[in-house]
């Protein structure tokens, strides 16, 4: 297995898995997760290869449905438990996060051009999870206040960049993704700080 073929089967895991846990946070029954685990999973690489005039990969990947419906179980069982943690932004994110530069690197593997590089990256890492969250009924993360498909953007730029610097294949895969991760974290983490530091809770404040 290629670095490509184990990035891209990791990225198809984690994103079913925060497709079925939102899912399971529905209440949908085992088949509506199984289909919604499947949203984000493919969507965005099916986008991606329609677009690039590509035999759309899962056609010839059958594991990768496989794959995707296997992170469908955990969360038909254990979605609810799972939730309460806020998992379901942390494996979204790294889903993104690898998907950012799985797309951005069979877009260069193809031939194209640092403009569709990006461009398929970032489709690839959002598209899916735009997918979900229309079907789970809520507001697509990509349009909320939020930083989703600029960390997608940066960490495929990042790919193309180091790559464009002759590292050996590894360091941009890696460094792309933890660039997209670390940023879609420091926004999570601070959204999580951030009420801390009301003014509500400053020292010396009251309400009257």
């Amino acid at each position: 297995m290629t670095l490509l073929e184990l990035a891209d089967a990791i990225g198809v895991f984690v994103f079913a898995l925060s497709g079925g846990l939102a899912a399971s946070r529905q209440k949908m029954d085992l088949f509506g997760i199984g289909v919604v685990s499947l949203l984000p999973a493919i969507g965005g690489g099916t986008l991606r290869d329609l677009l690039l005039n590509r035999e759309v990969f899962w056609l010839n990947e059958p594991e990768t449905i496989l794959i995707a419906l296997a992170a469908a179980v955990p969360a038909f069982l254990l979605g609810q438990r799972i939730a309460r943690f806020k998992t379901l932004l942390w494996f979204d994110a790294a889903g993104m996060a690898l998907f950012a530069v799985t797309g951005a690197a069979v877009a260069m593997d193809a031939g194209y051009g640092p403009l569709i590089i990006i461009m398929m990256g970032t489709m690839t890492a959002s598209f899916g999870g735009l997918l979900r969250d229309i079907v789970c009924n809520e507001i697509p993360l990509i349009l909320r206040e939020d930083i989703y498909a600029t960390a997608a953007l940066i960490g495929a730029a990042a790919f193309w960049g180091l790559t464009e610097l002759g590292l050996p294949a590894p360091i941009p895969f890696f460094a792309g993704a933890a660039v997209a991760f670390g940023i879609r974290a420091f926004v999570l983490i601070m959204r999580d700080i951030r009420p801390r530091f009301s003014r509500a809770e400053l020292p010396g404040h009251r309400e009257d």
